[in-house]
C-alpha cells in the first residue's frame, strides 16, 4: 500500500492540513483514509500513500494519504494525526524516513583514526545515526543518537553536511544527513541494543571495509576536511 497511487474524494476536514477521505481506486474502492498536506486540497485529487497507521479501537491499517511531491516524515504525521479526536495513533509506517547522524574522528598528531559501526544484524560497515524526532535540528538529532549508540561527545565541524539517499526496501526512501563529528577520545561505550560491534580505523581502511558508493562518497568529502583541520 506504501508509495501505491490513489485517487482521493475528500470528506471532511479534521485540522489544518488534515483531513478524512475516501480512495476509489482499484482494490481499495471506498477504503477511509487520512490526508495530509500543506496545500488547499481539491475535492477530488490523484494522489500517493506516504505512510499506513493503525489506531487503538480501530481494525486494520488506516492509509495516509498526500499530493504529489509532498514530503513528509514521522516526527511531523505524529503531530498532525495526534489532531485527531478520541483517536490515538497506536503504529506508524512511512514511505519517506529521515535519519541524521556522524562521520566520527579522532585525530592526534600521529594519526586520524574514523569509528565505523555495525547494526544489530547488519552486514556492513557504517557510520552512527538515528531518526529524527520531534522539535530537533538535524545536528541535535546526530549529537544525540552519536551519544546514546557509541558514549562519545562530540562536536560538529562547520560547514560539513552530507546527504546520502537511497531505497533499502525498494519502496522505502530513506534520506540520511551526515555531519562530521569530533571525538577528543576514542573511548566508545556501544549501545548493545542498537550496535554489534565498533572499529576504528584510518581513512584508507575506512574506504576498503565501507562498501556502499553514498559512504565511500562521504569519507572522501571527510577527508579533505580532516586534512585542513590542527591536530
Amino acid at each position: 500500500m506504501i508509495a501505491d497511487n490513489v485517487k482521493v474524494s475528500l470528506f471532511g476536514s479534521i485540522s489544518e492540513g488534515l483531513y478524512s477521505a475516501y480512495l476509489n481506486s482499484n482494490g481499495m474502492s471506498g477504503c477511509g483514509a487520512y490526508v495530509v498536506t500543506r496545500k488547499e486540497p481539491r475535492e477530488y485529487f490523484d494522489g500517493v500513500v506516504v505512510a499506513v497507521a493503525e489506531f487503538e479501537g480501530l481494525d486494520g491499517e488506516r492509509p495516509i494519504v498526500s499530493t504529489y511531491g509532498e514530503v513528509f516524515y514521522e516526527p511531523e504525521l505524529r503531530k498532525r494525526l495526534a489532531k485527531l479526536r478520541n483517536i490515538k495513533l497506536k503504529s506508524i509506517r512511512c514511505l519517506y524516513e529521515k535519519s541524521c547522524g556522524g562521520i566520527i574522528f579522532y585525530k592526534t598528531r600521529q594519526n586520524t583514526k574514523i569509528l565505523l559501526v555495525k547494526n544489530n544484524n547488519g552486514r556492513y560497515w557504517s557510520f552512527p545515526k538515528g531518526h529524527i524526532e520531534d522539535g530537533e535540528t538535524e545536528q541535535q538529532t546526530a549529537i544525540r543518537e552519536i551519544k546514546e549508540e557509541t558514549g562519545l561527545d562530540v562536536t560538529i565541524t562547520p560547514g560539513f553536511r552530507e546527504i546520502s539517499e537511497y531505497c533499502p526496501f525498494g519502496k522505502i526512501r530513506k534520506r540520511v544527513v551526515f555531519f562530521l563529528a569530533r571525538a577528543f577520545t576514542d573511548n566508545v561505550k556501544i549501545q548493545e541494543e542498537e550496535i554489534d560491534s565498533y572499529i576504528w580505523v584510518d581513512l584508507q581502511q575506512a574506504r576498503k571495509l565501507c562498501s556502499y558508493d553514498n559512504d565511500l562518497r562521504i569519507i572522501e568529502k571527510a577527508e579533505l576536511t580532516i586534512h585542513l583541520m590542527k591536530p
